[in-house]
């Protein structure tokens, strides 16, 4: 079993006041799964990886791997491999050597060494470079021959830290999905490290979302998605962002200009006493033109972005004094044009979010 958890771990870095990158981290990953770790630069992530590599000290709390608790551990005994955001690889070595350097530190013999690299190369395609030298490669076959290097030593648990960042965006998502079919195949537990919510998104089975190294929600992308936990988390996750804003409550919900978002009435019973009003989230997609003679949201159409057969239409809309920017998806066939005025309304009611304004949780029936 190459299960991973935390344990109320914290790191503490020295400062005036000491600074808690990873502050009470409290987490399971089971055997086989692949998790993301995901949040704004200074969220932790990144520092919770090398925690678990023992590359950062644990103040507070454990982490274990399989059962064993790892905290007091040296890296090289934790049976993991890591993969960095940098390819990291010798430069004077081929391709074999650079994937077999680790077994022959290990003084694994050499027929075993050939073996473990061939299997590896076959796995990712890269049986035609052995001989080659990292200089001759694209970016993408380096970082596939750093990936090489960390599946040849068979461990326990992959790391994978922002491995993508230095590609360009076509071979990032081409080199994502290999990464997602070979962590299928090979079934090894794996911790994915990135800022990019849509790699986050398409990547993981379950997505761990930090901010301030506090752990917010972890669940799958489909959950994250649908029914986040807080107003940081819906914000976060998703491309376009949520539009998010202030609204005022009445016997109808929630009231965003023209646009009436339905609010249940067990939410407005138990929120009466204290709140007049909450933050409602609003999807891009969840948005649509209005249509004749119906009321709606007025918006002022600062940009288009053509995408295909879709369209998102960014605005500003007056809100109680307020300028707020709202994103809409649209036909991309029938968009406003710059500087025009639209009025906009709910596709589905039912897709409205609904928090808390003081404390940003989500209100639910």
């Amino acid at each position: 079993m190459a299960d991973v958890s935390f344990h109320e771990a914290s790191r503490v870095f020295p400062g005036s006041p000491p600074v808690r990158a990873v502050d009470r981290l409290d987490l399971d990953i089971t055997d086989g799964e692949f998790l993301v770790l995901v949040g704004p630069s200074g969220s932790g992530k990144s520092t919770a990886l090398r925690m678990l590599a023992g590359l950062e000290d644990v103040d507070e709390g454990a982490i274990t791997i399989g059962g064993r608790d790892v905290t007091d551990v040296s890296p090289k005994n934790r049976d993991i491999a890591m993969v960095f955001q940098s390819y990291a690889l010798y430069p004077h070595m081929s391709v074999a050597e650079n994937m077999g350097f680790a077994l022959k530190i290990q003084r694994v013999a050499k027929t075993e060494i050939a073996e473990r690299v061939r299997e590896a190369a076959r796995l990712l395609d890269l049986t035609d470079y052995l001989d080659r030298k990292p200089k001759a490669l694209s970016g993408g076959q380096r970082q596939r021959v750093a990936m090489g290097r960390a599946i040849v030593r068979e461990p326990a648990v992959f790391l994978m830290d922002e491995p993508l960042s230095n590609l360009d965006a076509k071979l990032r998502v081409e080199t994502r999905a290999n990464i997602t079919a070979l962590q299928k195949r090979l079934g090894t537990t794996t911790v994915y490290v990135t800022h990019d919510q849509v790699e986050a998104l398409t990547m993981g089975h379950r997505v761990a979302v930090l901010k301030d190294g506090e752990l917010q929600q972890c669940d799958t992308p489909r959950a994250l998605y649908d029914a986040p936990t807080n107003v940081f988390v819906a914000g976060f996750i998703g491309s376009p962002a949520m539009n998010l804003t202030t609204a005022p409550l009445s016997d109808d919900g929630a009231s965003v200009d023209g646009l009436t978002v339905p609010v249940s009435r067990e939410i407005r019973s138990g929120a009466a006493s204290n709140l007049r009003e909450v933050t409602v989230g609003l999807r891009p997609e969840g948005l649509r033109p209005a249509l004749d003679g119906e009321p709606g949201l007025e918006l002022d159409v600062e940009l288009v972005e053509v995408l295909g057969s879709d369209a998102y239409v960014h605005g500003r809309a007056e809100l109680g004094g307020r300028r707020e920017r709202f994103i809409v998806r649209t036909d991309a066939h029938s968009t406003p044009s710059f500087g025009e005025t639209i009025r906009v309304g709910l596709r589905d009611p039912e897709s409205a979010h609904v928090f808390d304004p003081e404390s940003g949780h989500r209100l639910v029936a």
